[in-house]
Order: structure tokens, then sequence, then C-alpha cells
């Protein structure tokens, strides 16, 4: 019990020191500031931007009501704006919020005639058109906790799509449009949701835009918020808002005689009162959830056996394949640590020799990595039953105990990742070598998808992913997380979304929804990135850019396509297959899986150019990543910062994971 009371120490830890902050700068969450309409300093946009902020931000603005619009200037050079705070913030809160935003804004976004700054505890936004009374979901953000609900999940989900729904009822029907509300989940837990609209929304307008959200909203998580430039949702399993300035209806009344309450000390007094309040209860109940959690985890160990693991043909496609554990001890020198070639999220990777002089690569599961055993037993049939030249090649297995261990072909050159995105080494990655390794990536996909017995979804598909031989041919590796479709299958739901944030096709980070289309998105992002030499999460919040794909966009709108190619490179390239490798990635990350090409027409697209290629929409989604290190794994444990989807041609953002 060790780690849970490690656990429960780094909670109290870090909830009290962010009740501390919270008292002094908002919280930051994103900003929007596209770059299509920009002013100059100097100019008379300037000076009635500065009226209009100093206006918002005045002693005389509605800090009270927590929401103010304002307008400046006449025709072009008009600037319309309005502040919104959280609806249960005090009003000394919401001026700090405010006037820091003020002075946010014009960091942030020094130029830009459209901006929304998102905080935790207010919204600030203005723009040179027309934007009171105007619903507008367009331009937002999502912040998803990492955490899946592990159990109940349909309960949950409806319970909170249940609570959330009926706050919007309300919220649009007040004249503050901001409701909040609480549900019990268990008998030790409960959900927690607050929603809330700009107040010059009509009703209809305000109900519309909460539900559209709400039904985005990730409920599988253990909590998550969506914000809009008109309204936000949020729910939590703890009580994140201050429910004492939330009025609810009173409880029934219950059989004991009501306790009056103490006699207010003053304002300092009070808000101690307050504090103890809230944060006892929080403290005691999530204890308890992370005491019963781990106390769960700990009878849900399993004693792993041998071939047990397997049933029926996968026995056969196996049994050959299986090592002694001594075996692979005696090759890899006792796991010794100089044989150690990388580490990521779900063990670690030993370069090896058997006895008769195969190098290979062993992966040795750790005890306590995200890869159980169905992931184990998926990883040794799929592979088991792969052979092309761009994939990886398993070469056994080992189950012994709690030892799960993966044998691979030894591949000298390790991952693409460790040539592409260091500097010292992207100079060995010519025009040709990339050109090359995106033609092998996709034959390799085109192979799981079409030509292989079985059809199999990699879902994982990222640069770390990638391994390149002796002559820097790539090879697929890490099927762990590979799902297989019947002959006529076409697409598959889960809830359980595993993978790396930023190569994730939208609809499956989304609403768990994958298909072949959905390797084809992550195909697209690990083109652009071998074309650029740039990791998709380099990008955020770079010139303007969110991630590497708004980034190629960008570019591709401009018509500079060159722009996009590493420095390294762009002086010796073929540019006619530079700028039709840009274009394939970018049909690879349509936001409608329709519009993706298959990856037949993939490969066929890279090899003609006979082929006339469709004109790419504006990707809808953009997701940024942080990949691991494992030359042979996927890393579970990424932090993500994601561009996530429309609604109603509504861009939404994932920024990161609380």
């Amino acid at each position: 019990m060790s780690c849970c009371a490690s656990l429960i120490f780094l909670f109290l830890f870090s909830f009290l020191t962010s009740f501390r902050v919270s008292a002094q700068d908002p919280t930051y969450l994103y900003h929007v500031c596209p770059n299509t309409t920009t002013y100059t300093r100097n100019t008379p946009y300037f000076a009635n931007l500065r009226t209009l902020l100093s206006s918002l931000s005045s002693r005389n603005a509605s800090y009270s009501t927590g929401f103010q619009n304002a307008t400046s200037g006449q025709a072009t050079d008009r600037v319309t704006g309005l502040f919104l705070c959280r609806g249960d913030v005090s009003p000394e809160v919401c001026r700090n919020c405010v006037g820091f935003s003020v002075n946010d804004t014009l960091n942030r976004c020094p130029n830009q005639r459209e901006v929304t700054l998102y905080y935790d505890e207010c919204m600030l936004r203005y723009s040179n058109r027309p934007i009171l009374s105007i619903l507008n979901t367009n331009g937002g953000v999502i912040l998803a906790n990492t955490q899946n609900i592990t159990s109940n999940q349909t309960g949950f989900r409806d319970l909170v799509l249940s609570t959330m729904n009926q706050a919007a009822t309300e919220a649009s029907r007040s004249p503050r449009k901001f409701d909040a509300r609480n549900a019990n989940f268990t008998a030790f837990q409960s959900v927690y949701g607050l929603v809330q609209c700009t107040p010059d929304l009509t009703t209809q307008d305000c109900f519309r835009c909460l539900q559209q959200i709400n039904n985005q909203l990730p409920v599988y998580r253990i909590g998550g918020r969506l914000i809009v430039p008109s309204c936000s949702s949020r729910y939590e399993l703890y009580a994140f808002y201050n429910e004492s300035a939330v009025r609810r209806p009173p409880p029934p009344p219950v059989s004991t005689p009501p306790v009056s309450a103490p006699p207010r000390s003053g304002k300092g007094g009070n808000s101690k009162v307050l504090v103890v309040a809230i944060v006892v209860p929080i403290i005691v109940a999530i204890l308890l959830f992370i005491g019963g959690y781990c106390f769960l985890a700990k009878r849900a160990k399993k004693t792993y056996g041998t071939t047990s693991a397997f049933d029926g043909d996968d026995i056969t496609t196996v049994e050959s394949l299986q090592l002694e554990y001594r075996t692979i001890q005696t090759a890899t020198k006792d796991f010794a640590e100089s044989n150690k070639i990388g580490q990521g999220g779900f063990g670690e990777v030993y370069e090896g020799t058997l006895s008769d002089g195969t190098e290979v690569a062993v992966k040795r599961l750790s005890k306590s990595s995200g890869q159980g055993e169905r992931e184990f037993k998926n990883e040794v049939v799929l592979v088991a039953k792969l052979q092309h030249r761009n994939l990886v090649r398993l070469l056994g297995f080992c189950l012994q105990g709690e030892e799960r261990v993966l044998v691979y072909e030894y591949v000298p050159n390790k991952s693409l990742d460790y040539f592409l995105f260091d500097p010292a080494k992207q100079g060995e990655l010519d025009w040709s070598r990339r050109y090359k390794i995106i033609g092998g990536i996709a034959r390799g996909i085109l192979y799981l998808h079409q030509d292989s017995r079985l059809t199999i979804i990699h879902r994982d598909l990222k640069a770390s992913n990638v391994l390149l031989d002796a002559d820097m041919n790539p090879k697929i590796a890490d099927f762990g997380m590979a799902r297989i479709f019947g002959m006529d299958q076409t697409q598959e739901n889960t809830s359980r979304i595993v993978g790396t944030y930023g190569y994730m096709s939208p609809e499956y980070a989304m609403h768990g929804q994958y298909s072949m289309k959905s390797d084809v998105y992550s195909f697209g992002v690990l083109v652009l990135e071998i074309i650029s030499g740039k990791k998709n999460s380099s990008f955020y919040q770079t010139d303007g850019a969110h991630d590497l794909v708004s980034y190629a966009w960008r570019i591709w709108s401009n018509g500079t396509p060159l722009d996009l190619v590493d420095p390294l490179i762009v002086d010796n390239c073929q540019r006619s297959e530079v700028v039709r490798c840009i274009h394939v990635g970018l049909l690879c990350v349509q936001e409608d899986p329709a519009e993706r090409p298959t990856l037949s027409t993939i490969v066929l697209m890279l090899t003609s150019n006979t082929v006339t290629l469709p004109i790419p929409r504006e990707p809808g989604l953009f997701f940024q990543s942080r990949t691991g290190k494992d030359p042979l794994d996927s890393d579970q444990s990424t932090t993500t910062k994601s561009l996530l989807g429309s609604v109603d041609d509504a861009s939404i953002t994932e920024v990161y994971p609380r």
C-alpha cells in the first residue's frame, strides 16, 4: 500500500497547493487569435481597442453580474468586446480576472482583430465584426482528464448527460444564463456540473449552444469541459465551483431539527468557515475513493501462466514461437543495463543475441505497465500471423509467471523519431530516404488493411513505432493496440480509447469510432512530420498554429507548400514529389473519414504522377502529442495537446489533460 500512501500524499499536496494559488492570478486555459485579420499600432482600430479594453476593465464595469459588453469606434475601425465571468465567482475574483486578461491579451494576441481568451474564472472576447447576441461555437477548447471511468461506464455517461442537460434547460431560462448542480453517482461519489452562456443570447440560442457542446463532452473520462465563445459546460467528480454561491432549491426537510448557522464574524471568518466546509468533505471523499481503488486494484492482480493465456487456433499459431525464459536471460545477459536500448510506457527494450547468433530486440513488459494479458496476447497472435518487409517480425515470446517478454528481429537503426527529431541526425535522412520511408510505411499499412489474411487496424501509428533497418527501410512495430476486423466490417466502436493523442483520428478520440480511416489519419500526420522534420507537438501556439497539421494547411493555403519542408533537404529534393506528398498528407487528415483516401489509393497517389489528386479541404481537427521513447512500444502516458472536432463547423481544441 506504499504506492497508495504516496498517491494520497501527492494528491493532498497538489490540492492544497492549487487551493492556495487559486486566490492569485486567474488560471489560463487557452486562447484563439487567428491571423486572418490583423492591425498595426498607431491606427484608429488600435486606439478603439484600447478604449474598449479600458471600458471593460474600469471600476464601473458590471463585475457583480459577471457580464459586460461594449463597442468602440465606427465602420471598419469599430471593435466590439465582452467579458463573461464564471457564474459562481465573486465580483472581486471577476474583477481580478478581467483586469488580468486585458493586460494579457496584447501579449498573447498582439495584432489580431479577433481574439478570445479563456481562463478558468472568466473569458474575454473582442472582434472587428458583430458578436453580440450571435451564437458562435467556433474556436472552442476541450479539457479532459486522461483517466477513464473504469466501472459502470454506461451509467456514468447517462448520469453526466442527464445532469448537464437538466442544467442546460435551467440555464437557458434564467436571466444569468447559468446553472450548476450535482447528482449522486455512488454512495460516496457525486458528479458536479456547471453550464453557462453569455447572457446576450436568447433562450433558444443558449439552449442550442449548451445542448451542442454537452453532446461533445468526453463523458467516459472522470472529468471534462468544453468551452466555446458563446457557452461552456464542465463536469467533475469533485465540487470545482463555489456551492455556496450557487442558489439551489432547499433540500427536503429531515427528521432532526435544523441547526442554526453560526453568527458571522466578518468577511475573513466567514471565508474560513466556507473553506473548511468545502475542503474537508472533498478530501475525505477522494481519500475514500483512492483507498477503494487501491484495494480493488490489489485484488485484481493476476498470476499469469504459460500458454494457458491462449485459446483454440491461437495456441497453434504461436506455440512454435514460445521460448524458455532462461534462453532470453542468456541472450540479454540477464537483462543487463548495458544491453538496454529503449524504455517506454509498457516496459524496457534490450538488445540480445540468441544461441544461434541471431540478433534480437527483447521487449520486457513491466509488471505495472498498462499492457495486460489481453494486449500481450493480442500482439503475439497478430504479429505471428503477419509477414511483410515493412512490418517488424516477431521471433518469439515468453510467458513465465508474471514475466511477459516479446522477442523481435533486431532493427539496428532504432526508430524513425530517433533520426527525424534529432538535429544532429536529421541530416542522415535526405529526401530520397524520407520518400522511401513514406512509401514503405504506406505499403506496410496497406498490407495490414487489405493484403494480409486478416484486416488489421493498427491504432497507434506514429514515428516512434516505425523502426529503421540497416538500409533505412521502415518497419512498423507495436501491435498491442491493433484490432482485427471481420471481412465485411468497416467500423467499430470502443469506450476504451488507447493510443497517442496527436496521431489519433478525431472520430476515434471523441467517440471511440475506429476504422481503416483512423490509420489513414495517423499516416497523414506522420507524412507531414517526415517532410518537415518537426514533431506535431512542436507547433503548439507557434506562429499562430496549434499543431503541425494547422501549420501545414496555412502554408498550403498561402500557395507556398515548400515552406513546410525541412531546411536541411529543401535545396536537394524532388520538389514535385515533396508537394505531392504534402498534398497526400493533407488529404489523409480530412475531418470527414469518407474524404480520406484508402491506403491502396494513397500508394497509387505516391507512385504515379498520372493520378489526379482531389483538392483538400481545411482539416477540421488538429492534435498535438508528446511521444514516448521506446523503439518498440507505445507510450500511453503521453501528455496531450489536441485540437478536437467540430460540431456544425465548430472547431474545438483539447489543450491538455488536467
